[in-house]
Order: C-alpha cells, then sequence, then structure tokens
C-alpha cells in the first residue's frame, strides 16, 4: 500500500469528525438567526437552549409566526450532518473489517436513516418521519456496538451505552406531559453526547490506522536491510 493511498484513507476516516464540526458551526450561526417563540413562550425574543427544539430551526416560520431565516442555514447544516453520518457508517464497517452480512446491515441501514432524515424538511408528518429515521438508526447503532465489542473497543461501547440510556430519558420525557419541559436541554445534551461519541469512533479508527502504517512502513524499512 503506497503512502498516498495510506493518506488518503486517513482523510476519508476524518471526514465525518470535519462534517459534524461543521454542522456544529452552521447550525449555532443559525440560532442567532431564530426570530422568538418557544414552547413555554410563543412571544419569546431568539432562540433559547433550554426551551427550543433543534427542529424548530427547520420550519418555515418561527413559533412567534414570523418567517424563519434561520431555516436555510439550518437546512444546510442538516444535510451536511445526513451526509457525514451516512459515511461514517458506510465506513466504520469496512475499516474495522467485520462480515459481508454485517457490513451491508449498517450501510443499508445508516443510509436508509439518514435519507428518511432529510424528509423532515418536508411537509411530511415529523413524527412518522422522526421515528422511521430512529427506527434505521437504531438497527445501524447496534450494528455499531457489535463492530465496538468485537474489536474490544470497550470504553467507547460502554460511551455508546450512555447514548442508549439518554435516548430512554428524552422518550421518557416526550410522553410524560410534565417532564417534556425538559425535553429541550435532555435533546441537545443527547444529541451532543452521540456525535462526539461518533467523532471518537473516528479518531480511534484514524489511529489505528496511523499507527498499521508506521507498523507497515517499519517492516518494510527492516526487510530492505
Amino acid at each position: 500500500m503506497t503512502q498516498q493511498t495510506n493518506r488518503t484513507k486517513n482523510i476519508l476516516v476524518l471526514l465525518p469528525v470535519l462534517g459534524t464540526l461543521l454542522f456544529v458551526v452552521l447550525y449555532v450561526i443559525a440560532t442567532f438567526l431564530y426570530p422568538g417563540g418557544s414552547q413555554v413562550d410563543k412571544n419569546s425574543i431568539g432562540f433559547s437552549w433550554t426551551n427550543n427544539y433543534w427542529c424548530n430551526l427547520l420550519n418555515e416560520n418561527a413559533i412567534n409566526g414570523q418567517l424563519n431565516p434561520a431555516k436555510p442555514l439550518a437546512v444546510t447544516a442538516m444535510f451536511i450532518l445526513c451526509l457525514t453520518l451516512t459515511l461514517f457508517w458506510f465506513l466504520f464497517p469496512r475499516q474495522i473489517n467485520l462480515n459481508n452480512k454485517l457490513r451491508l446491515v449498517i450501510q443499508i441501514s445508516g443510509t436508509l436513516a439518514m435519507t428518511t432524515a432529510f424528509f423532515l424538511f418536508t411537509n411530511i408528518n415529523h413524527d412518522l418521519i422522526t421515528n422511521l429515521a430512529s427506527s434505521f438508526g437504531a438497527i445501524a447503532t447496534i450494528g455499531t456496538f457489535v463492530g465496538l465489542y468485537k474489536t474490544k473497543w470497550f470504553r467507547l461501547f460502554a460511551f455508546g451505552l450512555l447514548n442508549i440510556l439518554l435516548v430512554g430519558l428524552n422518550n421518557l420525557c416526550y410522553y410524560d406531559k410534565e417532564l417534556i419541559v425538559y425535553l429541550p436541554v435532555i435533546q441537545k445534551v443527547t444529541f451532543a453526547t452521540f456525535l462526539i461519541w461518533l467523532c471518537c469512533i473516528n479518531i480511534n479508527l484514524y489511529r489505528g490506522q496511523r499507527k498499521t502504517a508506521a507498523n507497515m512502513g517499519f517492516a518494510a524499512m527492516l526487510a530492505d536491510e
């Protein structure tokens, strides 16, 4: 394997990390463009990190009824995130050499999850799209857990379990009328934790590739001698 090929593979592994960072930057900027209104106060000004949902930025109109200038930037950010996660679930099973069946399950379910999620930008029922994307995403995530366990990356496996607990907490708050006021914050914490988890996996893959490349280079040097 040439040095150029190694460099290309390293860049590919880091693309999901770069995509995640770009998503975060664009979404934070979009929050400053949001006119106002939240589930607590329809007349509030601006985006509230404690009372607004991230999907509020994707709506044509803000909750206060004004035209939402944050939407184009938020949609762009979500498009980048969908591509980022699709790339992650395509590359991850290839990088850790899973068997073909499991690799295809992760790749197909991950792609379907992100393709479905993009319909959040349309007028199709929000809950239906969310449930479909979550179902496909759950399959891809379970496959990711299997991959982490087989690779013996137990710390990342445990970190992933924290995400599962947070998703459960999200569902609890969503279906409890008294707890739903806490959902915007818990949603953001869950989302951030999930993205950090994926970035950590990619960084581990990158380090593994660098180490493998270094060992191969050392072996080649010894062979030349």
